[in-house]
């Protein structure tokens, strides 16, 4: 059996080789440099992908978190996503948060994909893909910048940058999948692992609102294992996970854009928690300054405020 295993794997790089060299064909692009990381990295990859029961050129879905400094690859098996390999970014600029504009050296958070026209197996950063930046989340906000990509050389402003030994083998997984059939493949990019601790830990954060966006596309895979499929409505992420859809592939371009109906009434409910607890905390506020007042016989003054203006606060005198 160990005799076989030999001859078997090498049947399968020269399939997967032929299937290279047929790319530039196709309209996949392909250099000789991608085509030497390919040879490299391919018999290391299958016998990997074995270990899962899953092969190279099987369907891909990438995650990434900026603090944690990961890149995660998964595949996907039947109906659901098998993690395959965790690989360390060497850098990327900026603090967390999203990129705003271009220049502002950020590297992006969001939902993007990657498709065979961002492959760059010339790029002067050893191997790279465009990550699709701005996407249609970014410009219905007005966000500006260009040529954000994964890529090697371990030097970045805006970008992930990764070893050029880590990127051969993410370049070639990707590239595999793209030239399988695989039309888009997912890159899901967060500030950090988002549960609950961690999202308690930067509560206080303004980019707050927007993570809690992210955080449900980041749920929905947690729980399932397959990403939901995105749009965007009203200038927020919005997530179909409804199962007709969810493994069929794309949407058709005329496709109605869905709202996560069950997600926005948990907001609005969550909303109206927090609006019922502020009343309630200045409502008792109010009581302690009139106990205060009603024990020092002095007057008390509350002020009432609306959001367009203020009106002159008003005695309350003991009896009141």
């Amino acid at each position: 059996m160990r005799y076989f295993l030999f001859p078997a794997l090498f049947f399968i790089c020269i399939l997967f080789h032929t299937s290279h060299l047929s790319a530039a064909g196709s309209g996949i692009p392909s250099s000789n440099k991608s085509q030497d990381a390919y040879r490299r990295i391919a018999p290391k990859m299958i016998r990997e992908m074995k270990k899962i029961d899953a092969k190279l050129g099987d369907p891909v879905f990438i995650r990434i978190f900026k603090k944690e400094k990961k890149l995660e690859i998964w595949l996907r098996q039947g109906l659901t996503y098998t993690f395959f390999k965790s690989y360390s970014i060497c850098h990327h600029s900026g603090d967390l948060g999203p990129k705003i504009k271009e220049g502002d050296k950020q590297s992006p958070e969001g939902f993007y994909s990657v498709g065979a026209s961002q492959l760059n197996p010339n790029s002067d950063y050893h191997l790279s893909f465009n990550l699709g930046f701005p996407n249609e989340y970014d410009r219905s906000r007005k966000r500006t910048g260009s040529l954000l990509m994964i890529h090697g050389r371990c030097s970045s402003v805006g970008c992930f940058a990764m070893a050029d030994f880590r990127m051969d083998e993410i370049y070639a997984i990707v590239e595999s999948a793209i030239i399988s059939g695989q039309h888009q493949v997912p890159v899901h990019i967060f500030p950090f692992r988002m549960t609950t601790s961690n999202m308690a830990a930067h509560s206080s954060s303004k980019w707050r609102s927007f993570w809690e966006n992210l955080k449900e596309g980041y749920d929905y895979f947690e729980g399932h294992r397959s990403p939901p499929l995105v749009t965007v409505q009203d200038k927020r992420y919005q997530f179909i996970t409804f199962r007709p859809l969810l493994f069929g592939g794309n949407l058709p371009d005329s496709a109605p854009k869905y709202r996560y109906v069950k997600l926005k009434k948990k907001r609005e409910q969550e909303k109206l928690a927090e609006e019922r607890l502020a009343k309630r905390q200045r409502a008792r506020q109010r009581m302690a300054e009139i106990k205060k007042a009603q024990k020092e016989k002095k007057p008390v003054y509350i002020a009432k405020a609306t959001p367009t203006e203020s009106s002159a606060p008003a005695p309350l005198l003991q009896g009141d």
